[in-house]
């Protein structure tokens, strides 16, 4: 087997490098592979750069490392495209979620769904496109993982409007793991899930306890009616009326519905964002300086990307419990022409959907919301056209007013103009 590799876009991102890290780190099949860090912010990029250099010398994993601001320089042979790029990511979705109040649009968070997921995707994908169509110049055979969001729109564009090999990676299902698991006051690791849908809005087609196979849906649903009524109200409402319990939490869950609002209109904690990553950066500083034991983060982190990267460069057949792909019937009764988020077994150059045959139509008909929405979404994005965008809010089910819609197009289309650019 020969050593590869992982090209990492946006690997300044703390919230996602630190995991990557983590991973690439404690899995010995990958050492003495190249990891190439790009990102166009240099004090993010020396930041990560210094910590990567730390773990390698403590793991003993000899990878070459390089960094660089410039990613056709270190696309060329490259295997493995890790993506964790955001635009001004929060001073950008802080008008995605402000400016739809401003004119009456009652929504939640912001991000995947409503008018905020609308212009994270008009200004995302046209760079998304950008470096898929250097993938296909000069590393067409590489893999490109996906942790950038609105994942599911992503996904679906760079599908359909590339030969770029894709697939989204995304924890959420593993959140709703830990949430039945809380609920039914059991170990995380004692039960497995299985779930269809679409990226933050998956629903859980079993839950069995891993030992003996049993079916944990009739305890759960006995031990959620005297739950504490303040532990995730809005999921819960969900799994009450639909019989199905809904990853990931209540504010991701809330974006794609049109009375998602009721999972609160606070929207991210962007205050929060800033305290977590104020202290993530001094713990990088810390481990860089040798002031905390490098060793302590050699530990996995639960997230899949290096996973999946492991397994298609060895061969070794893995059972992926969630990735985001191109539906062409993993989920029988939706489209094939829109993005899913469904189970994956890996193998030596492949990813292969598990098909999960029709969902229940109380699911079909939630998911088939978005369906519309989506796909409009991102052919708006592609095309940079305005009317586009504004047909695609039309068909968001978060919207409910004209006027408001023409008020929000106009606003953040001004905001986000520099970033919106045909791509077709």
């Amino acid at each position: 087997m020969g050593k590869a590799k992982i090209v990492f876009i946006g690997a300044g991102s703390m919230s996602f490098g630190i995991p990557t890290f983590k991973d690439i780190f404690t899995t010995p099949e990958l050492k003495g592979w190249t990891l190439s860090l790009v990102d166009i912010d240099e004090e993010n990029l020396e930041r990560m750069y210094g910590l990567a250099l730390k773990m390698n010398e403590v793991s003993g994993m000899e990878l070459n490392i390089e960094k660089t601001m410039e990613r056709r320089d270190v696309l060329p042979g490259a295997d493995y495209i890790v993506n964790s790029l955001a635009i001004e990511r929060c001073d950008l979705w802080k008008e995605d979620f402000r400016i739809p109040l401003k004119y009456g649009i009652r929504h939640c968070l912001g991000e995947n769904g409503g008018p905020g997921a609308l212009f994270f995707g008009m200004r995302t994908i046209p760079l998304i496109m950008e470096i898929c169509k250097d993938i296909e110049e000069l590393c067409p055979d590489a893999w490109f993982l996906n942790f950038s969001n609105p994942e599911s729109r992503i996904v679906l564009a760079v599908n359909k409007y590339t030969n770029v090999k894709c697939i989204g990676l995304c924890h959420g299902i593993f959140m709703a793991q830990d949430d039945v698991a809380h609920v039914l006051g059991v170990d995380k690791n004692s039960i497995e899930v299985t779930a269809a849908g679409m990226n933050h809005f998956q629903w859980l087609l079993s839950i069995r306890d891993k030992a003996t196979g049993e079916d944990l849906y009739p305890a759960l649903k006995e031990k959620e009616a005297g739950f504490d009524p303040s532990f995730r109200p809005f999921t819960r409402k969900m799994f009450r009326a639909v019989g199905l319990w809904p990853t990931c939490s209540d504010d991701h869950l809330g974006e794609y519905l049109p009375y998602g609002y009721e999972a609160g209109m606070e929207g991210y904690d962007f205050d929060q964002d800033e305290r977590d990553r104020v202290q993530m950066k001094q713990d990088v500083k810390d481990v860089v300086s040798g002031h905390k034991d490098a060793k302590d983060w050699l530990v996995k982190s639960g997230e899949k990307a290096v996973e999946v990267i492991k397994s298609l460069h060895t061969g070794v057949r893995t059972y992926i419990p969630s990735a985001v792909v191109y539906n062409g019937g993993a989920i029988s009764n939706l489209p094939d022409d829109v993005a899913v988020e469904v189970p994956v077994i890996v193998e030596k150059g492949k990813i292969l959907k598990v098909h999960m045959g029709d969902v229940r139509q109380s699911v079909r008909s939630l998911l088939s919301l978005q369906v519309g929405a989506q796909q409009m979404a991102v052919d708006a994005a592609m095309y940079g056209d305005k009317d586009m965008a504004f047909q695609a809010l039309l068909a968001d089910p978060v919207i409910n007013d004209t006027e408001a819609a023409r008020h929000i197009l106009d606003d953040l289309w001004a905001i986000n103009e520099k970033y919106i650019k045909a791509s077709l």
